[in-house]
């Protein structure tokens, strides 16, 4: 089969709603700090209607295409490579807000083939002057993929398919990776898994076990859901364990850089550096872009490292989950392209 894409993901669509605002504003609202938070339609429009009325929101307030996979896809296409994305969204004012935005980053968007009466969904980001993030997210029309909307001649054209834990909340979202899962495989692509968050991992352990035991190839975590992941709160013992299982596990420890494994190697890979830390949204997405990117055109695992952390420091300069400067240049200069 023709490899079209490099990278084919399965995620949930939602539209991100971004504002600056101080703590005042956190504490009147109800708003839990650095953290994300699941609301129902009336929340959403209720702080939608908060943070547009809040003066320091509204210079700051823009609204872009967001969800964690879709973002790793749009720091793929920043990079210069070909990237797919799978998600549900409606067929209203935020639906087109994120199929525009996905299509204007160069990420090819397929909305599969059933319908849903809910909304797009939304996720309500309030940042702090600290950096912090502190999400509302209602998850609407994205909740609802199943597993017609998985077209598999389409997925299993890409190299590797990358997916998101949070997609295992679903059942039928579940069902559709699953179909996507064996397109790939059957047509000889490898599988990425990202454990999406340590709560996550809490929810389905048993089942992403399982899933690296008999599909997963490559492994993205941050440290805490690799320790939640491996039930230890050593990280030698994290490092040990992904050394056991065999396949390749990116590990991210936020200042402390980043750790590559595959079964004897491990790679220790500094942080790149950050002037200014602004938003720490989307980190995780954008080195997940890197080192995608780096191991589809044929990069060691260290440069893969590196290619992440170069995504990972150029998103927290500034708002927002996706890249601001083109990702390919910056790799150009420091010779990791």
């Amino acid at each position: 089969m023709t490899q079209r894409y490099d990278v084919a993901s399965l995620g949930n669509a939602i539209v991100d709603i971004i504002a600056s605002v101080d703590d005042r504003f956190l504490l009147t609202h109800k708003i839990a700090k650095g953290t994300m938070t699941l609301v129902d339609p009336f929340r959403a429009g209720e702080l939608l209607k908060a943070l547009t009325d809040n003066q320091q929101a509204m210079s700051a307030l823009h609204e872009v295409a967001g969800g964690s996979a879709a973002n790793t896809m749009a720091g793929l296409a920043s990079l210069g490579g070909k990237g797919l994305f799978l998600g549900k969204v409606a067929d209203d004012r935020l639906g087109q807000v994120f199929a525009d935005s996905m299509r204007a980053t160069g990420v090819a968007f397929h909305n599969g083939a059933s319908q849903t009466q809910a909304a797009t969904a939304t996720s309500m980001i309030a940042v702090t002057p600290d950096g912090q993030r502190s999400m509302n997210t209602f998850l609407g029309a994205c909740r609802e993929m199943v597993p017609d909307d998985v077209d598999e001649e389409q997925v299993a054209s890409a190299r590797i398919l990358y997916i998101e834990g949070y997609l295992w909340d679903e059942e039928k979202a579940k069902q559709a990776t699953l179909k996507a899962i064996a397109a790939v495989k059957g047509a000889g692509g490898r599988i990425a898994l990202s454990l999406s968050d340590p709560f996550c991992v809490g929810r389905f352990r048993d089942e992403f076990l399982h899933l690296l035991d008999k599909d997963v190839n490559i492994l993205f975590a941050n440290e805490d859901e690799a320790k939640a992941l491996f039930q230890t709160e050593d990280f030698d013992s994290v490092v040990a364990a992904a050394k056991a299982w065999g396949g390749i596990a990116a590990i991210t420890r936020s200042a402390k850089g980043c750790v590559i494994v595959e079964e004897g190697q491990c790679h220790e890979i500094s942080a790149a550096p950050v002037a200014q830390v602004v938003d720490t949204t989307g980190a995780g997405d954008q080195f997940a872009a890197g080192f995608l990117f780096g191991i589809t055109h044929g990069k060691g695992l260290a440069d893969c490292g590196r290619l992440g952390a170069l995504a990972a420091a150029e998103v927290i300069s500034h708002y927002g989950a996706r890249p601001e400067v083109p990702l390919k240049d910056l790799a150009t200069k420091v010779g990791l392209i």
